[in-house]
């Protein structure tokens, strides 16, 4: 349930075209609906301004579906998360409208106006290649929740002036989220460069020492750039959702 559409109701009452009954009829899903297996909570948009986003690992397809459909049902931009293949098919054989993304590995279905005003600038980077699937998941959001999103990939710090060729596109986001492995270098670096909060995500990218990803959370959560924060390793979406509600912010004040 999206703040407009509550506010649509309220405006049909108070003109009288909708009995206040059938108001309640329309929000009996709120503040959850439970599906047997989950309660999905359509209360979110309006508490934070973003809904409830669909975790799909561990789930079964069907469990998916029925979520995803639920979340439809209310009107809301829906996004999946760690969605497998089987699971994606299974989602797109309901709503042939959705989109999937393999190496984000998610499933998203926009249902916000094709014209609707895109809300704040998202730099995403990453160090390389082999962390696309968390970069991806993490672009892919920011943009399924309406930010534009502009993708700055493979510039990494074993090559410098990769980064230092697209310091003049990091500058005009109003948040940056870097992804990297290895020792996790990137996010200082970045962090120094722009004047905006650097969304740091540690990927478990790297050797054995790399510890699958630990190492590169150490070496963020030590960062010595003051406008580094960090999410947990390979935690894509939960840059992006924080990314998000800082480039609204932003894009408010403007």
């Amino acid at each position: 349930m999206k703040p407009s559409s509550l506010l649509a109701i309220l405006a049909e009452v108070e003109r009288g075209v909708l009995t206040p009954e059938g108001a309640a009829e329309r929000l009996k899903t709120l503040p959850y609906e439970d599906l047997g297996h989950t309660r999905v909570d359509h209360h979110r948009s309006l508490r934070m301004g973003l809904p409830e986003v669909i975790y799909a690992a561990g789930k079964t397809a069907e469990q998916v579906v029925a979520i995803f459909s639920s979340l439809v049902a209310s009107g809301v931009d829906v996004l999946a998360t760690r969605v497998n293949e089987a699971t994606a098919e299974a989602v797109l054989a309901q709503h042939p409208g959705a989109s999937y993304h393999p190496t984000a590995r998610t499933v998203a279905l926009k249902q916000g106006s094709e014209t609707t005003e895109l809300q704040g600038h998202i730099a995403v980077v990453c160090a390389g290649s082999s962390d696309l699937p968390v970069a991806e998941e993490a672009a892919v959001t920011a943009e399924t929740f309406h930010a534009r999103v502009t993708r700055l990939y493979d510039v990494g710090v074993a090559g410098i002036h990769r980064l230092l060729a697209v310091r003049g596109e990091l500058t005009e986001a109003n948040a940056v989220i870097v992804c990297a492995g290895m020792e996790g270098a990137l996010p200082s670096v970045v962090g120094g460069l722009v004047g905006v909060p650097v969304i740091a995500v540690p990927t478990s990218v790297g050797y054995g020492a790399s510890f699958a990803g630990t190492t590169a959370l150490l070496g963020m959560l030590n960062s010595c750039s003051p406008n580094v924060t960090v999410v947990n390793i390979d935690n894509g979406f939960g840059a992006a959702y924080t990314a998000v509600l800082i480039a609204r912010a932003a894009a408010r004040r403007a």
